[in-house]
């Protein structure tokens, strides 16, 4: 039978007040178990809230900006079985049991004994080690320490995401070394002592775990005998342990998110101790950004560069919205372009930008949005497509002279378009390969059981392509109707976008303006277009004179990945044998 669990924060250590940086689900939402709720930062450490069972989210307690602490209700699930919520409540009830032991890598915090406790095993460990007691060094003979991880809780196999000193770097005490990320947690390793990093042992992208070396300090002068003296050294260990220590004061939060390197191209996972830097990672204006681990991990399954993405979180904190709108404005850049590299594709570089106005005066106009979108279509067809163009010329003299006299036998004004597009229907019938598209892993194609036909329409914003449904079971005189209806509303700008959709084939008609033959581009994914020019006058020979017959040329645009050349060159010849004589059309 179905429960409701109510998620709690679970044990965070000595934190008491940790503000809610960010919500990472929604009233209503379903979530798996371990997915993160919700992430918390305090002043040492970043950590997600995970849920402890699958369900859904029915009532959300928290939002940005609230502070909590263990026990604080996060929201309720609904939608587990008995089983699954008493399961999720023993899981809770051993988090709060476990004072010795974090949660199941759930937060970064320190394990929480007892404060006597913990800090007299500290000291014990330390002196049993010959060296200060901090829990994260051990000297040498020779006086250098070996720096080493600290207790990380459960985390046992931790990817070092960044490396934040270089061998010969001077470091402060409790200066940030490198910076290890869990699946739940961000976390740094501080420097014990301050000293010269003489020996790095880490590289980004090895994984780490409690009392993994990480470099060898030569301490400064006095600095081992500072930590030996101090006091107060035992009781910073438990948190300089788990959730990393302060870090100097360049870093605001101290020891906030930082983006992967790996995340970016030229960071790769060998490239060892090249990372000089002391602070954060930084965007591209050299500004510091901060990103959680739920975000990262986003991040890098879209492969996005965080110093790229500019956060709207609080101090400037990357969210996951933000990612999400950083690859929708990527993919959307192409459209916004006009047919340049972005549009183009496959590295092929920009063309140089000139400086127009040195030769003279100039006028920028900004293209008009069909503009733009054709541009990007038009280049992705190019690019993409590897066009043959085969040429011919019909004779449509008998077709000119039937299209003049039977203008009173339909309504709509009769032009060669419909003819053309009847004709075309008729001749991809005989050859569907030509109704067809390449499936979209190149192995097979896809033949469509209907026959649409765009035709590219002069609009003053720009070309469209409206599309003539169900070309086959419509009359001439009808698809004269359907043409006449969309020129018009796609002069006037109001095609619908069911309007654009759904072609097989196109026609692209300059015959109104003149020239002779060109090549049409492929409006991909379709695999041919017709290229029609104006029609002329021109002596042809008939086995006995030369007669004057109107002649239309024809230029026939195909992907040649679908359509080889003889399977185009028949189509022109019956598609001129077609139009040079109309009444084959009823055979």
């Amino acid at each position: 039978m179905a429960n409701t669990i109510e998620v709690k924060v679970p044990n965070i250590g000595d934190f008491e007040s940790v503000p809610v940086i960010e919500l990472l689900v929604a009233e209503g939402d379903t979530v798996e178990k371990d997915q993160a709720l919700m992430v918390l930062e305090s002043d040492k450490a970043t950590m997600d809230v995970p849920s402890p069972a699958a369900g859904k989210v029915t009532g959300l307690k928290v939002k940005v900006g609230d502070k909590v602490g263990e026990g604080s209700l996060v929201c309720s699930l609904s939608g587990q079985t008995d089983a699954a919520a008493d399961d999720a409540a023993a899981d809770a009830d051993a988090d709060a049991d476990a004072d010795s032991e974090a949660p199941e890598g759930r937060h970064d915090a320190p394990p929480s004994e007892p404060e006597g406790h913990e800090d007299e095993k500290t000291a014990e460990t330390a002196e049993s080690a010959g060296g200060p007691a901090r829990g994260s060094a051990r000297q040498t003979q020779a006086g250098p320490y070996t720096v080493t991880v600290p207790n990380i809780g459960d985390f046992e196999s931790v990817p070092v995401i960044e490396l934040l000193v270089a061998e010969g770097d001077t470091v402060e005490k409790d200066q940030a070394l490198v910076v290890l990320e869990s699946d739940k947690a961000t976390m740094d390793v501080p420097s014990p002592v301050a000293g010269t990093v003489t020996s790095l042992r880490l590289k980004v992208g090895d994984k780490v775990g409690e009392g993994a070396e990480v470099c060898v300090l030569t301490p400064a002068d006095g600095a081992g005998d500072d930590d030996d003296d101090d006091d107060g050294a035992a009781d910073d260990a438990p948190a300089q342990q788990t959730a990393s220590a302060e870090t100097q004061p360049a870093r605001e939060p101290p020891a906030a998110a930082k983006a992967p390197i790996a995340d970016t191209p030229e960071a790769q996972p060998n490239a060892g101790p090249q990372a000089k830097t002391t602070a954060p990672a930084t965007q591209a204006d050299g500004e510091p950004f901060y990103a959680g681990p739920a975000t990262r991990k986003v991040a890098r399954q879209f492969g996005v560069d965080l110093s790229k993405v500019s956060g709207s979180g609080a101090r400037g904190r990357i969210v996951i919205e933000d990612v999400q709108a950083y690859v929708k404005a990527e993919l959307a850049k192409p459209a916004a372009g006009s047919g340049g590299a972005r549009a183009a594709g496959g590295g092929i570089p920009p063309i140089p930008a000139q400086d127009y106005a040195q030769f003279g005066p100039v006028e920028t106009k900004a293209l008009a949005r069909i503009r733009k979108l054709s541009a990007a279509h038009l280049s992705r067809s190019w690019l993409n497509v590897p066009h043959v163009t085969q040429h011919d010329d019909a004779d449509i003299t008998e077709l000119e002279a039937f299209r003049k006299s039977a203008g009173d036998y339909t309504e709509a004004k009769l032009t060669l378009l419909p003819f053309l597009i009847k004709a075309v229907g008729l001749v991809i019938k005989r050859y569907p390969e030509f109704n067809s598209s390449l499936a979209a892993d190149g192995e097979s194609i896809v033949l469509k059981g209907y026959c649409n036909i765009g035709f590219a329409a002069d609009t003053p914003n720009g070309l469209v392509v409206p599309v003539v449904k169900d070309v086959w079971a419509k009359s001439v005189g009808e698809l004269a109707a359907d043409c006449a209806r969309l020129a018009t509303t796609a002069r006037d700008g109001k095609l619908k976008p069911d309007d654009l959709r759904g072609g097989c084939f196109s026609i692209s008609s300059l015959g109104g303006i003149g020239g002779k033959y060109f090549t049409p581009i492929v409006n991909a994914p379709e695999v041919a277009i017709l290229g029609v020019s104006r029609s002329s006058l021109q002596p042809v020979w008939d086995g006995a004179n030369f007669a004057p017959r109107l002649l239309l040329p024809l230029s026939l645009s195909y992907d040649h990945r679908v359509i080889d050349g003889a399977a185009a060159a028949r189509f022109v010849v019956l598609l001129g044998a077609l139009l040079a004589d109309v009444r084959r059309w009823v055979l």
